[in-house]
């Protein structure tokens, strides 16, 4: 182990661990002083997100869209890029994966329609990262900023084109007709054994999807020359000046692939669950995206992990909000920020002590050698 430097084990697994302890703490107290039990409100969030079927169904449900958007966010990372426009690519993928839905929901069966559509949300995902990109690696405009306004832009086009363009005849509402057979995705419990039954979650093969796709980053950043040169570029920009490396295509290549991943989140809210394209459908995905990336090491095994985590959270939230009404919502969403602010802005926190837990093991083997 060098110096100063955590062992594999603990950096991804023993400190993420002990940051959400650490939050879980912290929101304990808050409980507390509400007037709860804060063990009888953990054991409610948990098995209303664990201990019956449809709540682990709403779990894996939302742990789909936290996947893309954690994935999204981490492939930017590892690039040296904080892409925080989650929220307005995955906006313009479902507005992809509408259009597939809507032009072929009613010729072909749904795994016809779901390559299109898949590709459709990852195209339109990308999109909306190429302008922020181009800006960075042209015109020297911070990735952080411009994504983050695209955000906003994006919620304006699709107002408008839900509002004006496609939403259905006779209706006051701001959506899309629901779509046909063709463009909706069969439930995930339809390719599990039999007698499995999520009850009325959405969740849907798109966690299938979700899965491959954290196969698919390994592979691009971990197994080809183009993920080495993502990480080469990330790890020092000038090392990759001096290797050949194209700072201004790098940084398009890896905007692209990361809008597309944050894209594809609407494939399992937009085909998966609504079954017509409608407004607000992201609700803050994106966002928690970043928290899940940091959390996660940006790998994609800590993304899935983490991705679970804040699946509990949202659908025990909901539970434990129902059950204990003094802890509202907005003490949910309270436990929440706490998570993400231990998981990012503090995650540092309890390394110098932990560093020096490790030295002192590690020492003997020091003196050793």
């Amino acid at each position: 182990m060098t110096v100063g430097q955590l062992p594999r084990w603990a950096d991804y697994g023993l400190m993420p661990a002990i940051n959400v302890i650490a939050a879980f703490l912290v929101a304990g107290l808050v409980v507390l002083l509400i007037g709860e039990n804060p063990i009888e409100a953990v054991e409610v969030l948990l098995w209303g997100a664990l201990g019956w079927n449809e709540g682990i169904g709403f779990t894996l449900f939302y742990a789909t869209n936290f996947i893309f958007t954690g994935l999204a966010v981490a492939v930017a990372f590892h690039g040296g890029l904080f892409n925080i426009g989650g929220e307005g690519q995955a906006y313009l993928g479902g507005l992809g994966v509408a259009l597939a839905c809507l032009a072929l929901d009613r010729l072909v069966p749904w795994w016809v329609t779901l390559p299109v559509a898949v590709l459709g949300a990852a195209a339109f995902g990308a999109l909306w990262a190429f302008i922020p990109a181009v800006l960075q690696a042209r015109r020297g405009s911070h990735v952080v900023i411009t994504t983050i306004m695209f955000n906003f832009i994006a919620a304006s086009v699709m107002v408008y084109l839900l509002v004006n363009v496609m939403s259905k005849p006779g209706s006051m509402q701001p959506e899309t007709r629901t779509f046909e057979a063709g463009g909706r995705l069969p439930s995930l419990e339809s390719v599990l054994p039999a007698g499995i039954d999520f009850g009325s979650a959405p969740v849907n093969i798109s966690f299938l999807i979700a899965l491959l796709a954290c196969v698919a980053c390994w592979l691009l950043i971990w197994r080809t020359r183009l993920g080495y040169e993502i990480r080469v570029f990330g790890a020092s920009p000038t090392a990759a000046a001096y290797a050949g490396i194209s700072a201004s295509r790098i940084t398009i290549v890896t905007m692209l692939i990361s809008g597309g991943l944050a894209g594809m989140m609407a494939v399992n809210e937009i085909m998966g669950s609504q079954h017509r394209l409608l407004i607000e459908f992201v609700s803050g995905y994106g966002f928690v995206g970043i928290a899940v990336a940091l959390m996660g090491r940006s790998h994609p095994v800590g993304i899935v992990l983490a991705s679970i985590l804040f699946g509990i959270l949202y659908q025990g939230g909901a539970e434990l909000a129902f059950e204990m009404p003094t802890i509202t919502r907005d003490m949910i969403v309270v436990i929440q920020g706490l998570v993400i602010l231990f998981a990012g802005a503090l995650e540092h926190m309890f390394r110098p002590a932990l560093l020096r837990v490790f030295g002192v093991i590690a020492s003997p083997a020091t003196k050793t050698a």
